[in-house]
């Protein structure tokens, strides 16, 4: 079992689900428009029993193709992880694809660090992602990035999801150690 850090974080805050769609208080899971996507773009947040959401879109070709999350909910905002241990996703994908993780200082281009996330065949699973420097990694096809990943930690304002595969992704749970995302809808 992986208990969430006691550290406080100056933009995290205390309660439950927002008022609007959220999963795990994250209120913006975005089509991007950039590649075969189904929703093309917007929110991809859909009902999900009686009282939560999930999260769902299809990587259609065999091109790049991007979904983003705002850490803060909105594009302007920012978060802190650099005393993160990392996150807990729960999600299911039909193939392999990467996590870019995105600072604000640095929010443009594919040239990011990036772990791996891999295939799960379909099926439901939860997998935790650390923050530590060995398990990210950079893409030859996109750059390298011109800034440590600890530069990427301190003003992160986005996990982007890319993949080059035909692919069916859901996502139902997604929790940052020593973070908690304020609701601004």
């Amino acid at each position: 079992m992986f208990l969430f850090g006691s550290t406080a974080v100056a933009n995290a805050s205390h309660g439950g689900e927002c008022r609007t769609p959220s999963i795990d208080r994250f209120q913006q899971w975005l089509a991007s428009g950039e590649g075969a996507t189904e929703p093309a773009t917007g929110s991809i947040l859909v009902p999900q029993g009686r009282h939560g959401y999930t999260a769902k879109i299809k990587f259609l070709a065999s091109d790049w193709a991007v979904m983003v999350v705002w850490l803060g909910n909105k594009f302007e905002a920012q978060a802190d992880l650099s005393r993160s241990a990392g996150f807990w996703m729960t999600y299911r994908a039909t193939d392999d694809l990467y996590i870019q993780l995105r600072p604000a200082s640095f929010w443009s281009g594919g040239d990011k660090w990036v772990t791996k996330v891999p295939s799960t065949r379909g099926k439901l699973v939860k997998r935790f992602f650390s923050f530590h420097p060995d398990k990210w990694t950079t893409l030859p096809e996109l750059g390298k990035p011109a800034y440590p990943l600890s530069e990427a930690l301190d003003d992160a304002r986005g996990l982007v999801f890319v993949g080059k595969t035909p692919n069916d992704l859901e996502f139902r749970g997604l929790r940052v150690d020593g973070y908690r995302p304020p609701c601004v809808y």
